[in-house]
This record gives structure tokens, C-alpha cells and sequence, in this order.
């Protein structure tokens, strides 16, 4: 496979975006998609949407016209999908659950493909955490658009130490195609920054930063074997985690500090770590150079794990921890919150529509667990140990792809559908309905993809029964619960 070099991808995405954003910036004024002033954003002015358009059209057909789209098709295909869930959301303001359920099922893809992080020897469990990792690091990139410049420029400080990484620290067969990509995608977000650098005269949107966040965390993870020249935990674990630090560190400070303020963590506000540096002096400019720092410094730390000696290694990723730790505690300090919290988790019942939305997230990834663990104690149950560790390799590769197909079938059914509680015969019936178009749908999409074994219909079947209980099972513990502490 021959690619163009990332430089001619840089540059072309970079071009493409300059130029398509401000198209964009009229299309959005004219449709009416700005962003107005409010309480809990952080902006002024009114500001028109759909940048994050020009980032994803300039990336994907830069890359795709560099040979991405041969190299590694599934990649650009599920990038493209989470840009479209976060598209949809700029123009319909759909649901944080069911933007949810699209990032679990584009997650669920990568990892049938066989792309994960390779931290543990446990696939089940290395599947698992790489499915949170996408989900999380997508979300991440979200919150962290919350000033002027300062996603973008991470996005771009973070694709610069990923290409380093990857052309240091891998075989350019392995990785050109991810190069290339990267390329692309550094180049759309330093395109997009100068209109969006304070003060910006564009946003991004959702379909900007899921799709940034999405891009950067598809692309630590490997579909042929853990990347790197060492194996240990350290540079495995650490690596990536140190050059994504900063919308790791960022959202982890928000959602524990709203949790021990006694809010909810998914009520936004002016309460992350860029609000805080400018609550104590410090310019919005400021504040975003320091943040872009902290990216650049966890970044340079993160390929120095993957290629310098061990004792070095833990060294300096060991005393940066410690600073951004204690980084961590002064900017707790800052005050950034009234007196009364948005929402006392004790004593106030909010509207009912609201609350139900943020239960349905709380669902969803009880739903993604029971699903996992269904079809876990049916495979493994169903077969005695010999047969099911033959049976290992079609478990494994057949469970993301269960657990989208039936958190799809269930929102396409109605079981997330509403702002009011469904009565328990109903819900049951849709719960059932939900597990069994669920399970004929991964029958389906598993016959198209490849052959089955004879056995698969059965446990299909004998999952889509046992999903069906466990579900509703959660659901009436989940209502006593809501009871019980006053959530009705």
C-alpha cells in the first residue's frame, strides 16, 4: 500500500478548512444554528455553529485522498458516523442518551474489527476497556469545549505528540495509514483555530468535538497487536494516558467536584479547569495557553514512556503526576460555584421531563452491562469449558456487536422513548421486543458478514429470554430506588 506523506495531508486539510469554515459560519448564521449568551456557558456574544463541519469534511476527505480509506476504511467510516450523531445533535438537540447509544454502537464496531488498547491479557475485559475508553474520551473532548480555543488546540497538541509517537515508536507499515490521518486531523483543527482563537467568531458543535474526541481515541487503539517497542505496563497504559491528559484531567476535576458540591454532574456550568484559571486573574488567553501547556508537557511525557528507559521513565511520568495532582487541588480550591448548589441530590425533586432524560443515561449503561453479562452467562453456561474455549474467538468478537444491536433495537422500540415511566406490563413487553429484534438483528448482520455456527440461533434466543428478565429486573429495582430517595 502506498500513502501520500502526512505533509501534503496537513496542508490540504488545513487549506480545506480554511476555507470551508467560513461557508459554514453563514450557513449556520442564516439557518439560525448560533449560540446564544447563557448562565452556564462561558461566551457573551452570539456565535454561529457548524465549524466542527469544515474539521470533519477537510479531515476525512484530506485523509481519504492520501489513502486512508484504503489503509484502514473502518476508521474513517466510524468517524464519520459519530461526526453525523453529532451533527444530528447541532440541529435537533436530540437526547444525551441517545447520542449515547450511538457512541456505545460506533465503540462496538472498532472493537468487532478488533481494534483495542491491549492493556490487559483478558480480551473480555480489554474489550470492555476500550469501549469505555472511546465512550470517554469522546465525551471528554465535548466538555472541553467550553472556551474559545482551547479543544481545538488540544485536539491539535495531542495529534502532534500522537504522529511523533507513531513515527518514532512504530513500523511505518503499521502506522503510515494512522500518520496520514493524524496529518489530516491536526491540520483541520489548526484550520478551524484561526477563526476560533479568543475571541472566536465560529464554534465547533458537537459534530466538531465528539468527532475530534472520537479520532484521537480510535487512534491509540491497535487491530494488529499493542504498538510500541516495549511491552510493560508503563508505556502501554501510561503512554496514552498522558498525551489525552488534559481531557482526562479536565472532566475527572468537573465531576468530582460537582458531585461533592452537590450537583449533578451532567449539568453543565462555568466550573471547568479553564473557568478556573481565569476565576483567579488569569485572561481567557491565558488560561487557554496554560491549558495547551499542560497538553504539550503530558504529550512529550507520553512518548518518552513508550521509547525511554524504565527507571527514567517512571521518573518523570511519576513526578508529573504528582504536579498535576497538586495542580488538581489548588484549582479545587477556586471558587467558581454560589453559595446554594444547582441541584441538592437530597432534598429537591426536579422537573420530571429533565430527570427522567438523565435517568435514561443511567439506564443505557445498565443496559450496556447487562447485555455484556447476558450474553456472558448464556455462552458460558451453554457449553462445557473445552467447547466454550473453542467457542472463545466467535464470544469475543460477536460481543460488541450484541451489545449495539440490542441497545439499538431497544431505543428503535421505545424502551428509552418518553419523559414518563412506561407501566411495568409495557415496559416488559417492550423490553422483550427490544432483546429479540435485538437478537435477530446480530443474526442477521452475522450471516451477511460471515457463516455461523449451528449453534448460534439458540443462544441467541436463550439470551434474548435471559436479557429480557435481567432488564426488567433493573428497571423495577431502579423504580424502588427512585422511590425509596424521592426521585419520582
Amino acid at each position: 500500500m502506498t500513502l501520500s506523506a502526512p505533509l501534503p495531508a496537513f496542508v490540504t486539510a488545513f487549506l480545506i478548512a480554511l476555507a470551508l469554515i467560513p461557508v459554514m459560519r453563514i450557513v449556520a448564521m442564516r439557518a439560525g444554528m448560533v449560540a446564544h449568551p447563557r448562565n452556564d456557558r462561558w461566551h457573551r456574544h452570539t456565535v454561529p455553529m457548524l465549524g466542527g463541519v469544515g474539521i470533519a469534511l477537510a479531515t476525512m476527505f484530506s485523509a481519504a485522498w492520501s489513502g486512508t480509506a484504503t489503509g484502514h476504511p473502518v476508521l474513517l467510516a466510524t468517524a464519520g458516523f459519530i461526526f453525523a450523531v453529532g451533527l444530528v445533535d447541532d440541529v435537533l438537540q436530540v437526547k444525551p442518551f441517545t447520542k449515547l447509544i450511538g457512541q456505545i454502537a460506533v465503540a462496538s464496531v472498532l472493537v468487532y474489527f478488533d481494534y483495542r488498547l491491549g492493556w490487559v491479557d483478558s480480551r473480555l475485559l480489554d474489550s470492555m476497556l476500550t469501549m469505555v475508553w472511546i465512550v470517554g474520551l469522546t465525551n471528554a473532548f465535548n466538555l472541553l469545549d467550553n472556551m474559545d480555543g482551547l479543544c481545538a488546540g488540544t485536539a491539535l497538541v495531542v495529534s502532534v505528540a500522537l504522529l511523533v509517537g507513531l513515527t518514532t515508536g512504530a513500523t511505518r507499515e503499521v502506522a503510515s495509514a494512522e500518520v496520514v490521518y493524524l496529518a489530516a486531523l491536526a491540520g483541520a483543527a489548526l484550520g478551524f483555530l484561526v477563526y476560533n482563537f479568543p475571541p472566536a467568531s465560529v464554534f465547533m458543535g458537537d459534530c466538531g468535538s465528539l468527532f475530534l474526541g472520537f479520532s484521537l481515541a480510535a487512534l491509540t487503539l491497535s487491530n494488529e497487536g499493542v504498538r510500541g517497542s516495549r511491552s510493560d505496563v508503563l508505556s502501554v497504559i501510561a503512554g496514552p494516558v498522558f498525551v489525552l491528559l488534559l481531557p482526562i484531567f479536565d472532566t475527572t476535576l468537573v465531576t468530582v467536584m460537582r458531585v461533592l458540591s452537590g450537583r449533578s454532574p451532567a449539568v453543565g456550568g462555568r466550573d471547568h479547569s479553564s473557568h478556573r484559571l481565569v476565576a483567579i486573574g488569569l485572561s481567557e488567553r491565558t488560561a487557554v495557553f496554560v491549558l495547551w501547556s499542560i497538553a504539550a508537557m503530558g504529550g512529550a511525557i507520553g512518548v518518552t514512556v513508550r521509547s525511554a528507559a524504565q527507571g527514567f521513565s517512571v521518573l518523570v511520568g511519576g513526578l508529573f503526576a504528582i504536579l498535576i495532582g497538586l495542580f488538581a487541588v489548588y484549582l479545587s480550591r477556586v471558587r467558581v460555584y454560589d453559595t446554594a448548589p444547582a441541584v441538592n441530590v437530597a432534598a429537591v425533586t426536579p422537573l420530571e421531563g429533565e430527570l427522567m432524560y438523565k435517568r435514561r443515561v443511567l439506564e443505557v449503561l445498565i443496559d450496556f452491562c447487562v447485555i455484556s453479562g447476558s450474553y456472558y452467562a448464556i455462552n458460558s453456561s451453554y457449553y462445557d469449558r473445552e467447547a466454550y474455549l473453542a467457542n472463545a474467538e466467535f464470544f469475543y468478537s460477536t460481543l460488541p456487536l450484541v451489545v449495539a444491536s440490542q441497545l439499538i433495537a431497544f431505543f428503535v422500540v421505545g424502551v428509552y422513548r418518553g419523559v414518563t415511566e412506561p407501566p411495568a406490563r409495557r415496559l416488559a413487553a417492550l423490553v422483550g421486543a427490544g432483546a429479540l429484534v435485538g437478537g435477530i438483528g446480530v443474526y442477521g448482520v452475522l450471516t451477511f458478514l460471515d457463516g455461523v455456527p449451528a449453534d448460534t440461533p439458540r443462544i441467541l434466543a436463550m439470551h434474548s429470554a435471559l436479557l429480557t428478565v435481567l432488564v426488567v429486573t433493573a428497571r423495577a429495582i431502579e423504580r424502588w430506588l427512585a422511590a425509596r430517595f424521592g426521585y419520582r
